[in-house]
């Protein structure tokens, strides 16, 4: 339970004065629900106001703050402008420029003769200075409300960063003080200011670097001190040792040899099965470097050894994949394998729910719907989670709540993550890497070709279905939208149809599971030759015959889902090629992205280079539902005050008592004012 003193962060932020049903809607659309939210919603720069007695030529484009008197009001006919004559104290004119008319309102905040105290950005029109729509239009006894350094912060349309500072002063007074969590020495040599002054220091000036660093560090020990409590819960629990002789696997017979880097994963993987205590082991494994098979002979070891094993997939189409690719794998093998996703209803269902509960089907292969309530294992084993970043720590936990004695846990992902990333979101994990690519793979040769060659890509991808050849083409959103140029799925496919009629199809996200999954057997099938989709593909898609991908707008992705995307071709024995369109007007960032992956294959570097250029939050091209993900710590302070925190973390737990002493106490608080409070949950089931 979230300790009492949290519940007025936590609830609605309509809950904070002056917000209704409309400024509901843009703090929304930034993720803010929550007074919580609005608190943690830090401003990204600052505006220093200068002040002046007098107007001058010489500060134009700076922000002033300056004492106006109105003289006169001039508004033009129709749409133009309403302009207030105004002087300084010394006499020197300047226009106060209003748009869409705010003749009436003009006219209230500046009444001729009545000196304000005016604040905004001073322009050269002409010969003449003007400020357009001054930030602060106040009376001289109000003038001290105008501050000289005021915070910006990312906005939604109808919102302000004058407003998102009210609302943000706001939640700060609902803000407890909190017991410390720091560790006093620690909390001495940094010099930080307590969790609530740190909180409204930010906000009042965000230049402020000390309040900012304690604030980020207070996530990022909150992560670890959870990630601490979910190992220590894991290995505490009663597990069991899967010890298997090899005859399952030797059974396979796989026309060809294990790398190096599977050899080695697989031999780590068997260790830890063969302990009583529960495997918690994340396998990193760049697109085609073998991570299935890896899986595949854990779940027969787990087998062999008389138990059951789970591969839980973030979506359908990889669930039905997955099995479809095992089955044909396992052939002639002692083991049963079933399917169990949201979709399967009636008798299919009730065969695998009393298969899985008798003990019959060994190996259960499905999405989220495997650790529903409804069902049961006689002796599940092993639990094997695929594209882990989908996935957090409190959903993984329950599928493994499902067992007798704690199962092992096997979790994977093919978005390479950067080490400081790993330690942040899977400390609570070994890591294996498969860092070698089978041999016969072949190179993926990746191009950028601007948009107006746009036809000339049309007339490569005709001569490409004509050479019996498959194709994707992958557009950034569904259907067209009034502030967005980008191509649109629905709009491509048209296009594409118009030339090359029926072999075209198209996926997107908002398209029902079974009509997606038609078309995705359909292009798996041969019987499409060229699949236009959203980024829906970008996991969960395997088409030998598929060698060419074309990326529109690719300069709009982040590095990492491009990298992503790019690894639905190369997936056979023949050459593919990767087309990424950019637009016009390209920015630096989008430079290096795109020139990075023109020149590398290799998914670490790129992600690495991506947390660079992108920061944490977007690692994973948007943050998925699973994890957390760090709202305070930018990636240069998780690199700076990850070591730190760790140790702070481990020092709670193995000297102060965990979260049973004084500083237990205050942590347990900071755990639930962070959300990391899987770790806690865990303790009191364990």
């Amino acid at each position: 339970m979230r300790p009492d003193i949290l519940n007025p962060l936590f609830a609605e932020v309509t809950a904070l004065k002056g917000i209704g049903p409309g400024l509901a809607k843009p703090l929304d659309r930034l993720g803010l629900s929550r007074v919580v939210d609005v608190a943690f919603h830090l401003p990204t720069g600052w505006v220093d106001r200068v002040p002046r007695e007098e107007l001058d030529m010489a500060d134009a484009g700076r922000i002033i703050a300056i004492t106006l008197t109105a003289q006169s009001y001039r508004s033009s006919n129709g749409r133009g402008p309403t302009r207030v004559q105004a002087t300084d104290t010394f006499g020197n004119y300047v226009s106060l420029v209003y748009f869409g008319g705010h003749a009436g309102w003009a006219k209230k905040l500046a009444p001729i003769g009545e000196p304000r105290r005016v604040s905004g950005r001073l322009e050269h029109y002409g010969q003449e200075l003007q400020i357009v729509h001054p930030d602060y239009v106040l009376p001289l006894e109000e003038a001290g409300d105008t501050p000289e350094r005021e915070a910006i912060y990312p906005l939604s349309e109808g919102l302000t960063s004058k407003r998102m500072a009210q609302l943000a002063a706001q939640a700060i007074e609902r803000a407890p003080s909190l017991a410390e969590w720091i560790e006093p020495g620690l909390l001495a040599k940094q010099q930080w200011p307590a969790w609530r002054e740190a909180l409204a220091r930010i906000h009042a000036d965000p230049s402020d670097t000390v309040a900012r660093e304690r604030l980020a560090y207070d996530e990022i020990f909150a992560n670890q001190l959870a990630l601490m409590l979910v190992r220590q819960s894991s290995r505490a629990r009663r597990g069991r040792a899967l010890a298997a002789t090899g005859k399952l696997r030797e059974a396979l017979r796989l026309p060809y040899a294990l790398t190096g880097a599977q050899a080695r994963t697989v031999r780590e993987i068997e260790g830890d099965l063969a302990q009583a205590q529960p495997m918690l082991r994340l396998l990193q494994g760049d697109v085609g470097s073998g991570k299935t098979l890896v899986a595949t002979l854990a779940m027969l070891t787990a087998v062999e050894a008389g138990a059951q094993a789970a591969l839980l997939a973030p979506t359908e189409i990889l669930a039905r994949q997955h099995y479809e690719s095992l089955r044909r794998m396992l052939a002639g093998l002692p083991v049963e394998i079933a399917v169990l996703t949201g979709r399967d209803k009636g008798k299919v269902r009730e065969a695998t729910l009393m298969g899985l509960a008798a003990g019959t089907i060994d190996i259960l292969i499905g999405t989220h719907a495997i650790f529903q309530e409804a069902v049961g294992y006689k002796d599940l084993g092993l639990v094997v989670v695929d594209e882990q970043h989908r996935f957090g720590v409190a959903q993984r936990m329950m599928l493994q709540a499902k067992a007798k004695a704690a199962p092992h846990l096997l979790a994977m992902t093919a978005t390479p993550i950067p080490r400081t990333l790993t330690l942040a979101n899977y400390g609570e994990m070994d890591v294996s890497q498969l860092d070698e690519m089978p041999p016969g793979r072949q190179p993926i040769e990746t191009r950028v070709i601007s948009e107006d060659r746009l036809g000339d890509v049309v007339d490569a991808l005709g001569r490409h279905l004509s050479d019996e050849g498959q194709a994707y083409w992958v557009c950034p959103l569904v259907e067209e939208s009034e502030k967005s140029d980008m191509a649109a799925a629905e709009a491509r496919a048209e296009t594409l149809r118009a030339r090359f009629g029926n072999r075209v199809g198209l996926v997107h996200g908002r398209m029902k599971p079974a009509e997606k999954d038609a078309v995705m057997m359909a292009f798996a099938a041969g019987q499409i030759g060229v699949l236009v989709a959203t980024t829906v593909i970008e996991v969960g898609v395997d088409v030998p015959n598929a060698t060419l991908i074309v990326i529109e707008h690719a300069d709009r992705f982040g590095l990492a889902q491009l990298h992503q995307l790019r690894g639905r071709v190369g997936r056979g024995s023949g050459k593919s090629n990767c087309l990424l369109i950019r637009g016009g007007a390209l920015s630096e960032t989008s430079r290096a992205r795109l020139a990075l992956m023109r020149e590398t294959t290799d998914g670490f570097r790129i992600a690495e280079e991506d947390l660079r250029l992108r920061g944490a939050g977007e690692l994973l091209g948007t943050r998925q539902s699973g994890e957390a993900g760090f709202r305070l710590a930018t990636p240069e302070m998780l690199g700076t005050l990850l070591p730190v925190a760790t140790d702070d973390a481990r020092l709670l737990i193995d000297r102060d008592g965990g979260l049973e002493g004084p500083r237990g106490q205050a942590a347990r608080t900071a755990l639930y004012l962070f959300e990391r409070d899987a770790g806690v949950a865990l303790l009191r089931s364990g």
